[in-house]
């Protein structure tokens, strides 16, 4: 009896350890990966303080609104020393390679090479998180030009924002302003952390779903995170906060939200807490959360397997978008 007894037990014992370690060594690397992307970021937060200059859809970019490609190339490289690449090759085509796996392939497209879209694509607007600005996008921004994304804007709220509220109703009139000078109807919109939250609060409650056919959010606190307790000094902090007013507000029913949602969350995301606090639960939605793994909360905006990721939720056609908000457990994995 003793010899059964401990006979199952004994495979768990010699897993455990293992499986610990792998965990313990992928944290370690996050943490690392974090901490070297925060030193970048940095370096570039004052090129990101003043608004990006608005120039009509046709003219090229202002220089002046991008950092030196010498920066944003070393970043590139820093970014992709998380994914294990076995070819060496480090191409956009090796993202596959470099730890992404498409499951049931729920984003729409494949993820192989610079492509141009077969129609014009609704403008991108990107939406910074807490006490940050428009320079978390410069990778990410880059990427989506690249990809044939022709109108690509980041919005800065103010980092004394104290109010979710206000800084959506900013949205709102910068969407309006955009729409205007580009001649479309819709735009998509990607926001990071609180931005997500901002831009949701803004579709939700606002009317904004009129205005925004896909909204992506990048390790945003849907459900409200418990992080940091002592930070709840700030006003914006409280309202990220499980139970707040504005998390309530965003748990009431949707009927008819013409919005689709795609939502990003890292398991190792320092910032949410529960990690599953990222996610989109709400019956009135049309929301796919898509589960990122080996990277923090920090890198959500800059690895270049999330960002093949973002590109696939914002080129997907509505029908494909239906279709991937109906399955569950598929998705993009960054290893």
């Amino acid at each position: 009896m003793k010899v059964t007894r401990t006979l199952p037990f004994r495979p768990l014992c010699h897993l455990l350890p293992t499986r610990l370690a792998g965990l313990s060594i992928a944290l370690l690397k996050a943490t690392a990966l974090e901490l070297a992307i925060l030193a970048g970021h940095l370096l570039l937060y004052p090129s990101g303080i003043l608004p990006e200059r608005r120039q009509p859809l046709a003219l090229p970019r202002h220089p002046s609104t991008s950092p030196p490609s010498e920066t944003l190339d070393a970043l590139d490289a820093l970014a992709a020393t998380t994914a294990p690449d076995d070819s060496g090759t480090g191409s956009d085509a090796d993202d596959a390679d470099a730890g992404v796996h498409m499951e049931d392939a729920p984003l729409g497209t494949a993820a192989d090479g610079p492509r141009l879209p077969t129609r014009a694509k609704p403008p991108v607007l990107l939406l910074h998180g807490f006490i940050d600005n428009r320079s978390v996008f410069v990778l990410l921004r880059r990427s989506l030009a690249q990809h044939g994304r022709q109108h690509v804007e980041s919005l800065n709220y103010s980092p004394l924002t104290c109010d979710i509220r206000a800084a959506a109703a900013l949205l709102a009139r910068h969407v309006e302003e955009v729409c205007e000078r580009s001649g479309r109807d819709r735009v998509d919109i990607v926001g990071h952390s609180l931005g997500g939250l901002i831009a949701r609060y803004y579709v939700q409650c606002l009317g904004g779903d009129t205005r925004v056919r896909t909204l992506v959010t990048l390790g945003t606190p849907h459900g409200g995170t418990r992080v940091a307790p002592l930070a709840d000094a700030h006003p914006i902090v409280r309202q990220m906060r499980p139970g707040s007013s504005v998390v309530e507000e965003l748990k009431r029913p949707a009927p008819g939200c013409r919005t689709r949602f795609v939502s990003f969350w890292s398991d190792l995301d320092q910032l949410m807490l529960p990690l599953e606090t990222a996610c989109v639960d709400h019956a009135d939605l049309l929301a796919q959360n898509v589960r990122v793994t080996g990277i923090g909360h920090l890198a959500l905006p800059v690895h270049p397997a999330v960002a093949t990721g973002i590109r696939q939720a914002l080129d997907a056609e509505p029908a494909e978008g239906a279709r991937a908000a109906d399955k569950t457990g598929g998705g993009l994995t960054v290893a």
